[in-house]
């Protein structure tokens, strides 16, 4: 439900916040005011003055005098102010020194703000992606490589089989089986990881058909498969917000290799596009309560679950999402819970 209303403000955007929600939605410790400065995200600085920075969007509303207003710039001034007893969020265009000087002067804007630390989802965005298991049985493979090399690296020359008759532009991600994404109650195998290896430019076509590696992060085997990704990925500008649906789902993997889950980590989720999970939606991490024996009783008693901090999804499959941890409160791992913030 939207709960703030448009308001034209001629350097800036307004939002205005009902006094009852904005009493529970803004820190008793929020600035009046906050320049936004390089290397801020819109994470954190919803956090200064919200209490929960996912509700950031519901209170956020287009300005048709400001081209693109869901865009924040270092120099931007977020103002909270009070019109009429009403609490307001302003952020006023930061002004530009500008310089007058004969003949012409390029000089590049700075970029827009990013929702979450982009350099932390950036290698999972363009590099990794989550196949179902008939994609083994019938992707374009690696057959060998050249002069009997067994593995190939970059610049390289391969031969692959199954290319399609009309292969396109764009050239091929090489990828290799990676690990099974499982539910964890039924075991049902939700997808696989397609690990990433490199990169490959078709050179001719055929059976086999020639392909020459452009870029590789690992040796390339006999075997390994060929996957059309697109080059960038669908979204890489969101906003945090709150699931449109019911979420009760689980961590079910964590990347590079950790045991322990904090901050910044990246997660995996059985809960994909199938279900309605969207990028930059806000979920809530609770560790599962232990199995305990009452000593006066005997019995075996469940603790209660304990929230431990929140993900935000950044990428989404059929059956499987990436998230980011954004806030961890204890460790986490494996199988803990994860539902509406």
């Amino acid at each position: 439900m939207r709960i703030g209303k448009l308001l034209g403000l001629a350097l800036g955007l307004m939002i205005t916040i009902p006094v009852l929600v904005a009493a529970e939605a803004f820190r008793e410790d929020h600035p009046e005011r906050y320049t936004v400065v390089e290397g801020d995200t819109l994470w954190d600085i919803s956090e200064r003055f919200l209490r929960t920075p996912w509700v950031w969007p519901e209170i956020w509303h287009a300005n048709p005098e400001i081209e693109n207003p869901h865009l924040i710039y270092p120099g931007d001034v977020i103002r909270l102010v009070y019109i009429e007893g009403e609490p307001r969020l302003t952020v006023e265009r930061g002004l530009r020194e500008i310089r007058l000087a004969p003949g012409v002067r390029e000089e590049a804007l700075p970029d827009a703000i990013a929702a979450i630390p982009m350099e932390a989802i950036r290698p999972f965005l363009n590099r990794s992606h989550v196949v179902d298991g008939e994609f083994f049985n019938t992707a374009p493979y690696v057959v060998a490589g050249e002069d009997e090399r067994v593995m190939a690296a970059r610049d390289d020359r391969i031969y692959v089989r199954r290319l399609p008759a009309e292969n396109g532009a764009g050239g091929y991600t090489l990828v290799r089986r990676g690990v099974a994404y499982r539910d964890p109650d039924t075991r049902e195998v939700l997808g696989y990881e397609a690990t990433y290896l490199g990169e490959m430019n078709v050179t001719r076509e055929g059976d086999p058909g020639t392909g020459r590696v452009t870029t590789s992060t690992r040796e390339i085997l006999a075997g390994d498969r060929l996957l059309r990704m697109p080059r960038e990925p669908s979204r890489t500008r969101f906003v945090p917000q709150a699931p449109e649906i019911e979420v009760d789902a689980r961590i079910i993997h964590v990347m590079d290799g950790v045991n322990q889950i904090g901050q910044f980590n990246v997660v995996a989720l059985n809960i994909g596009n199938d279900d309605g999970i969207r990028s930059g939606d806000v979920l809530a991490i609770y560790k599962a309560g232990r199995v305990v024996r009452d000593p006066e009783t005997r019995e075996q008693v469940t603790l209660p679950d304990e929230r431990g901090g929140e993900l935000i999804v950044f990428r989404t499959f059929d059956r499987v999402s990436y998230g980011l941890v954004m806030r961890a409160n204890r460790h986490m791992n494996v199988l803990d819970l994860v539902r509406n913030p």
